[in-house]
């Protein structure tokens, strides 16, 4: 049947749209964009103060499965998604086992197809098992899929490991997605080294911990020619090394994080709140300023959550036994709109940018656009909604938020996948 959705503000930067209009949906893709569209027989749903835009991709989720449902499912994490205006996601190889080979590729898609309420994309790991030694089965995992490589949770120490990964993926037109941590000088680092670590007597996690592998790899990109995507990018000279990479016109993008931008090691305070507790730790104000300028100018290409769900006995001990990671998916686009678009910062384009088009160049994901012909992954939000966020509202099997409290404006009311609601008013459909 077809869809009709009336009466919304469309924006999407790719085809110069901002203005209220009708969106047609018929099999799975746009039909039609014009005002006062007819159509016999479709169902149609007025979205009046609304604002539709091409699905919002968060290209950096932990899912869990297989291996640690226990924290996190596909079914949980993708509800979880759905919820907070995704449409698609890119899924993290560190799993139990490790997302290494096609079997495990094939694993996640299947699984996802069966339960998901959002697309998912599968990145396979760089080495086998994590282990920084011996290549993945790259070539194999592209033809079953997979749309990127990362090690994430662990840097790549070894540099000549580094560069044959590179030269492999280059070979496939794939992004490698490295976790820039040299952990030789982290250590055992739990919170930014400097003013924090020494307030709260913790062991610090220096930020060249962070920037000599960025640009290690930086100079590996030079060296091959692969494309290199810095993950959750954390500090101001770090983002320089970026700006400078693409001065040169390197092939080198980088993501920030929402608790990056807008949650600073000061936020650590003496109950030492595990929630806080994050890889990359959080930064300074100084640092936090950059970044949210970086999304202001261009040097950050896309916003992710790094959605990193624990339970709850998990993150409910001693700061330094408590494991790294907090959860996202539910509250990153209510912060990006509170923080970066109804402060003027940045416009609703931007944010599109950031959180729908970029991300999906970058996991050569096809174009969605609000044009005819594309497919109908849209998010709907009402940027004017104000809310809680709650830890009993999550539909994540996590509650680890460091946002936990915090009062938003602007909220996911509906998603499509290809033209089919996964959220409706604000609720999951099933």
């Amino acid at each position: 049947m077809a869809l009709m959705l009336r009466n919304a503000r469309l924006v999407d930067p790719q085809v110069g749209l901002d203005e209220v209009a009708d969106v047609l949906i018929e099999d799975e893709r746009i039909a039609k964009v014009g005002a006062s569209l007819e159509c016999a027989g479709a169902e149609e749903l007025d979205l009046s103060g609304k604002i539709i835009v091409p699905g919002l991709v968060d290209m950096h989720v932990h899912l869990r499965e297989p291996g640690f449902e226990l924290k996190e499912d596909i079914a949980s994490g993708t509800r979880a998604a759905a919820r907070g205006g995704f449409a698609a996601v890119c899924a993290m190889p560190n799993t139990n086992p490790i997302t290494d080979d096609a079997l495990a590729v094939e694993y996640i898609k299947a699984r996802a197809e069966a339960v998901g309420k959002c697309r998912v994309l599968v990145s396979g790991a760089c080495t086998k098992g994590l282990g920084g030694e011996t290549l993945a089965e790259m070539g194999d995992m592209v033809r079953h899929g997979c749309c990127a490589f990362t090690d994430d949770g662990r840097g790549i120490k070894d540099s000549g490991m580094m560069r044959r990964v590179l030269d492999y993926a280059a070979q496939f037109d794939r992004v490698v997605m490295p976790h820039c941590q040299d952990d030789e000088l982290v250590g055992a680092g739990q919170v930014n080294e400097g003013v924090a670590s020494t307030r709260l007597g913790l062991e610090g996690w220096p930020a060249e911990g962070e920037e000599l592998e960025i640009m290690r790899d930086i100079a590996l990109c030079r060296l091959t020619g692969c494309p290199v995507h810095i993950q959750h990018l954390t500090t101001k000279r770090a983002l320089d090394m970026v700006r400078a990479a693409k001065a040169e016109g390197l092939p080198v993008t980088c993501e920030v994080t929402p608790h990056h931008l807008f949650l600073t090691e000061d936020n650590i305070g003496d109950d030492y709140p595990t929630s806080l507790k994050v890889n990359p730790p959080l930064r300074t104000v100084a640092d936090a300023a950059a970044l949210i300028e970086g999304v202001f100018d261009g040097s950050v290409d896309a916003i992710v959550t790094d959605h990193a769900p624990h339970t709850e006995w998990e993150k409910d001990r001693e700061f330094e036994l408590a494991p790294f990671g907090m959860i996202g998916l539910e509250t990153s686009l209510g912060l990006m709109l509170t923080h970066m678009v109804h402060t003027g910062v940045i416009d609703y384009a931007k944010l599109v940018d950031v959180m729908a088009v970029t991300p999906r160049a970058i996991l050569r994901q096809e174009r969605v656009a609000i044009e005819p012909g594309c497919m109908a992954d849209l998010t709907v939000f009402d940027p004017n909604e104000e809310w809680t966020v709650r830890a009993e509202d999550f539909l994540s099997k996590a509650k680890n938020s460091g946002f936990v409290g915090h009062s938003l404006k602007g909220r996911a009311t509906h998603v499509l996948v290809g033209g089919k609601l996964t959220l409706r008013d604000g609720v999951i459909v099933d």
